[in-house]
């Protein structure tokens, strides 16, 4: 219940503030749900590069990944993206990771959003034109999992490389899904949960107590 009224509060906040800034960007919270998806591998194309990126190669190793599925002209993807960077920036060290699947943007799209901000995590290209909407696999999870917008950018999936299958063209039946951007705070205990740390406030006040208890051990 707490986490409900959390997100709740969360999403209230976010567009009151929208409201009273008469901004045009309203953000689309979306909670972190366990859905059926039957969860394909993949193989697509490096942003940067071009080199092909299979999903279940890429993820070996790692604890936890995160696949966002975005477009780079989408104003919510610009708003979720600075959310996982830092998010991929502060646990990529316990073992999470973050790939970006871009769709629905033109090379010229992908060249505005990315040029001077390429993220420092793997992005890759399932499409690049918006007519190719309803033909991606994207669009086809998202009607799975229950997400009504147009575009659904972004839209994000939580995988454990532990869990998934070895072989065979699907990975896993379940996931975790966000059909939308992601509250920071509940994907951070999401992801601190899954990688087995402390929760954040009880790993600082141990940290205190220590430092406290060297202090006194000092004087």
């Amino acid at each position: 219940m707490r986490k409900i009224l959390s997100l709740v509060f969360s999403v209230t906040f976010a567009l009151s503030a929208v409201a009273a800034s008469g901004a045009s960007d309203i953000h689309e919270y979306a909670p972190i749900q366990e859905k059926k998806i039957n969860y394909k591998d993949w193989t697509f194309k490096k942003l940067t590069t071009g080199e092909p990126v299979n999903l279940r190669e890429w993820s070996r190793g790692k604890k936890l990944v995160l696949v966002v599925y975005l477009a780079p002209w989408c104003n919510n993807w610009k708003l979720e993206a600075p959310v996982v960077e830092r998010l991929y920036a502060k646990y990529k060290a316990h073992g999470f990771d973050v790939i970006g699947v871009s769709n629905y943007g033109t090379e010229r799209d992908q060249q505005i959003h990315f040029k001077d901000k390429t993220p420092p995590y793997t992005v890759v290209v399932e499409s690049d034109t918006r007519e190719a909407r309803d033909r991606t696999t994207h669009y086809a999870y998202r009607q799975l999992t229950g997400d009504a917008r147009k575009w659904g950018s972004p839209y994000n999936i939580f995988l454990v490389p532990s869990k998934l299958k070895r072989d065979g063209e699907v990975l896993t039946e379940k996931a975790w899904i966000t059909n939308g951007e992601l509250v920071e705070e509940e994907a951070e205990e999401f992801i601190r949960k899954r990688l087995g740390l402390k929760k954040e406030k009880d790993e600082k006040d141990e940290k205190k107590d220590k430092s406290d208890a060297k202090v006194a051990a000092q004087t």
